[in-house]
């Protein structure tokens, strides 16, 4: 009798590893097993259909349950939540949710990719108020529909994360009057302060208003949030984007190892503890690819690596992940911002020496029209010259040079390393001396001055 493959959450993470392990075996039998009605969506692209930016709901979806299921030929069950895990005996607890029924399935390999969901702090009066979150498609129906019915003026947003500034910024387009409010003291906190400073200037410029180091205390009548600094706002609706907390209660309540960052551990081929349990995505805690520390980042790219190296284990060829830098761009009204490995602050908490290269330039040949300001941001060992991080903020090509230094990061290249980079060069696009031949030119010089 073949093997069978079960799967929870037919999202990025699921749906990626059900593909691959159909790529690599054709004989495997896969169930997959999804809690609300969707799979396969583009769930970064929820903001922007909220904002008329992408104006086909359709274009969000890679795949129908019909279609994913004769693309993998897979049985994909939606509207079923997983509930329970019996590992003795290798079978998994499954509740119908649509008609209420509970029945059992049995696994050979179980792969948990539930996800994550977004964390809504306990506040009073916040029942007084329409409120969202914006995780899944039935959120972001949920607010589109919110927003048509009743023509909304005014929003708060609760987070100055990635999505909490994608929302602010389509809100925004749609014509309605956007406040953020966060708690740490810059906005994007995974970006060093003195960049998010360019940040925090676009936004106030393009009409958002900002609270800083702030949060919110107490919803009053008539729509009245108090802050813990006492100012008071007024909203027609709120969203909360406070960040996200791992699914793991059905990993746990099986016995599974939870790090501390709440996601499910894994080992480096995705197993957890349990040899026949593999975990992906949001849900779990990864590892660092500098220094293989734990790192929970819910982001798009690990969890397709992570699916690809459970696939690829799973049907028999040992292949480990190699860790994850976090890289993550965003755009910002007319501003693109961008990251990569270890920040600012992270260098100093894991006290690694480290220097800092700056270099503010144009995006492109400075006399062809159009040329942007991109500042980037690089630091690395002060021993060795090998890069740990960077940031990166501009008008345009923003994105290439983040993905250079992503990939000399992972190549294992020096500061020194970025003056041969020979990059492609035409006044539309960049300068015969690239930005990032600058930044290692400058760090070759910090590099003597510190002999």
């Amino acid at each position: 009798m073949g093997q069978k493959v079960v799967v929870v959450g037919g999202v990025g993470g699921g749906a990626t590893t059900a593909s691959q392990i159909r790529k690599l075996n054709d004989e495997i039998e896969i169930v997959i097993f999804e809690k609300t009605e969707y799979v396969s969506f583009g769930a970064c692209g929820m903001p922007y259909y909220i904002g008329d930016i992408i104006e086909e709901r359709d274009h969000l979806f890679a795949a129908t349950p019909e279609s994913l299921a004769k693309k993998v030929n897979a049985n994909v069950k939606v509207r079923h939540e997983v509930v329970s895990i019996d590992r003795k005996n290798k079978v998994v607890k499954v509740k119908d949710l649509k008609n209420d029924h509970l029945f059992e399935e049995q696994y050979d390999y179980l792969v948990l990719a539930p996800g994550a969901s977004a964390i809504i702090p306990t506040i009073d009066g916040l029942h007084s108020i329409p409120h969202f979150t914006l995780r899944h498609i039935e959120n972001m129906d949920k607010i589109k529909e919110f927003i048509n019915e009743n023509h909304p003026k005014t929003c708060s947003i609760i987070g100055a994360g990635f999505i909490g500034l994608e929302v602010a910024e389509n809100l925004k387009h749609l014509g309605i009057d956007v406040t953020v409010v966060e708690r740490s003291d810059h906005v994007l906190s995974i970006i060093d302060k003195d960049i998010s400073e360019r940040i925090l200037k676009e936004l106030e410029e393009q009409g958002i208003s900002i609270h800083i180091g702030d949060a919110l205390e107490k919803v009053l009548p008539n729509k009245t949030l108090l802050l813990s600094s006492g100012k008071e706002l007024q909203a027609d609706f709120i969203i909360m984007a406070a960040g996200i907390k791992p699914n793991n209660t059905l990993a746990k309540d099986a016995g599974l190892p939870i790090g501390e960052s709440g996601g499910i551990q894994t080992n480096a081929y995705m197993q957890t503890e349990d040899p026949s349990i593999y975990a992906v995505g949001d849900a779990i805690e990864s590892i660092d690819f500098i220094d293989k520390s734990k790192k929970q980042v819910p982001l798009a790219w690990p969890a397709h690596r992570q699916s690809f190296i459970a696939a690829k284990n799973i049907t028999g060829t040992k292949q480990p992940f190699e860790g994850m830098l976090g890289t993550a761009i965003t755009k910002v009204f007319d501003l693109t911002v961008a990251s990569t490995g270890f920040n600012e602050g992270t260098l100093k908490q894991k006290k690694l020496p480290f220097a800092t290269v700056y270099h503010e330039g144009k995006s492109h040949a400075g006399y062809y029209p159009g040329a942007k300001n991109v500042l980037i941001k690089v630091h690395f060992c002060t021993k060795t010259g090998k890069i740990y991080g960077a940031n990166i903020v501009g008008g345009e090509g923003v994105d290439k040079r983040i993905d250079v230094l992503a990939t000399a990061i992972l190549g294992g290249l020096t500061i020194t390393d970025l003056q041969a980079i020979e990059t492609s060069y035409s006044p539309p696009y960049s300068s015969p001396k690239d930005l990032l031949n600058i930044v290692g030119y400058k760090g070759e010089q910090i590099l003597f001055d510190q002999k």
